[in-house]
């Protein structure tokens, strides 16, 4: 099978999948006994409308239908391109998406290239010099990472950075009196460089080093542990043991013959990762008030507004799933044998 064959075929495996998904979140998201409506207009008003304006609403987001019908409409609206109005916002969801979106894929681009940058080299670094000093600061790094709350390390680098030393701010993209420039790309980093603006640039990436290192702090941590292993797996081998009775230099030993054999474990665990950095980032955008998509489902969430809760579950999954299909077509790349 050749490649794009095989990413067809992927593709096409991946309707069922979502489907299946949205399946289960619209049957979760309404089996709640909780009234969107109620959420949107509070229990005072709500009182206080008349009956035939409350049914007026319910017509209007389709809530006066029956479970299952809700959900086929859904379905038939999804596939026409349409996935409907916000309750909450009462904005198309796709112009809501296209708002929040950006900020989340660049804080979760930059918190995996922060993962990578320092997960493999540390991982890497501890394997070689096994149950050295450097191997063991590293799985302690690592087993902090695993084990420590995400939302606690945002509030310890918040009253670190922010309220004891003053270096870095606690919340926001940008600052209050920053002007974001017009929309090329929707990455405020890279619209910012297309405007001339470098102030700008540097004030977004200020904002940004907090909540993208916190994201990044649990994915660098499995990262390393698995470059460690893997590492570790390759060095036994039999032809690294030939590769150095040849005269090879350790560095090229190490760079040349077992890092690329190394990377397919950590390559997976990179995919991977980076679904969970997108989960991730519902609670790391609360904490830091970062207008993305995580904050948008938390909204969505606390609101009960249905149709948004599923579109961000549509969009997780696609990318969840586009990184899993990326790491895949990366295997053949890494290793030769590999046949789709």
């Amino acid at each position: 099978m050749k490649i794009y064959e095989y990413i067809a075929k992927r593709i096409l495996l991946l309707v069922p999948v979502i489907i299946g998904i949205l399946t289960i979140t619209f049957v979760i998201s309404h089996v709640f006994p909780a009234d969107p409506l109620a959420a949107l207009l509070g229990p005072l008003q709500m009182r206080e409308l008349r009956p035939e304006t409350i049914e007026m609403y319910r017509r209007r987001f389709g809530l006066d239908l029956p479970l299952h019908e809700q959900f086929f409409n859904y379905m038939w609206r999804l596939a026409q391109g349409d996935l409907g109005e916000s309750i909450r916002t009462r904005n198309p969801i796709l112009e809501d998406l296209a708002y929040y979106f950006p900020a989340t894929i660049e804080l979760a681009m930059v918190a995996m290239l922060l993962s990578l940058a320092i997960g493999i080299p540390l991982g890497i670094i501890s394997a070689v010099r096994k149950d050295q000093i450097v191997d063991h600061l590293s799985r302690v790094f690592s087993l902090a990472g695993v084990c420590m709350p995400s939302f606690w390390l945002a509030l310890v680098l918040i009253i670190l950075f922010y309220y004891r030393l003053e270096w870095l701010p606690a919340a926001g993209r940008t600052s209050i009196v920053a002007v974001l420039p017009p929309t090329v790309t929707g990455l405020a980093t890279i619209d910012s460089l297309i405007a001339g603006d470098i102030n700008l640039f540097l004030d977004v990436i200020k904002h940004m080093i907090l909540p993208s290192f916190v994201l990044a702090y649990r994915a660098i941590a499995s990262i390393a542990r698995m470059a460690r292993s893997s590492m570790l797996e390759v060095m036994r081998a039999d032809y690294i043991r030939t590769a150095r009775s040849k005269g090879l230099s350790e560095r090229v030993v190490i760079y040349r013959h077992a890092l690329k054999n190394a990377m397919i474990p950590t390559v997976t665990i990179s995919g991977l990762m980076f679904g969970s950095l997108l989960g991730g980032s519902v609670l790391v955008e609360t904490v830091f008030a970062w207008p993305g998509l995580g904050w948008y489902a938390t909204a969505a969430l606390t609101n009960v507004d249905f149709p948004a809760v599923m579109a961000v579950t549509l969009v997780f999954t696609l990318v969840y799933s586009l990184a899993n299909l990326i790491v895949d077509v990366t295997y053949g790349w890494l290793d030769p044998r590999i046949k789709y």
